[in-house]
């Protein structure tokens, strides 16, 4: 791991996004699926994947999130996953955000794949990644 320890631990946030693209059928079926609602668990499966970033990244630091919210908006042909994380630590939670987003999209697909196969995950990206200096 990278030596973090002469930073300054300041708030740190970054905010990460995934695309899952289906069927409009499918989009409009998301809360009843065979499984359950995809919706509520890939939130959860989001949030409990951020917390554990460091046992799934080699070499990610451990941090001791503050926030983590995932938030999932239903469009016509797609589910758009947005995931913020936050901290106060010597270095960054963007690791955090997109493995958030990442295994948030992936649920989806694993809780939908069987009624459409065809889904596709994709444009994973941070979005934002901000730094402020504590006070005091």
């Amino acid at each position: 791991m990278v030596d973090v320890g002469g930073k300054p631990v300041s708030r740190r946030r970054a905010v990460a996004e995934a695309v899952v693209g289906m069927r409009p059928e499918t989009a409009g079926s998301l809360r009843s699926l065979p499984k359950g609602d995809a919706l509520v668990t890939a939130q959860v499966a989001g949030i409990m994947a951020a917390k554990r970033t460091a046992e799934l990244i080699p070499l990610c630091h451990p941090l001791p999130l503050t926030v983590c919210e995932v938030s999932l908006e239903v469009g016509e042909a797609e589910v758009r996953i947005r995931a913020a994380a936050e901290t106060t630590a010597q270095t960054g939670v963007e690791m955090e955000a997109l493995v958030a987003a990442s295994v948030a999209a992936l649920t989806v697909y694993d809780m939908a794949k069987a009624i459409d196969p065809g889904m596709v995950v994709r444009e994973v990206r941070l979005l934002e990644k901000t730094k402020e200096p504590l006070d005091g």
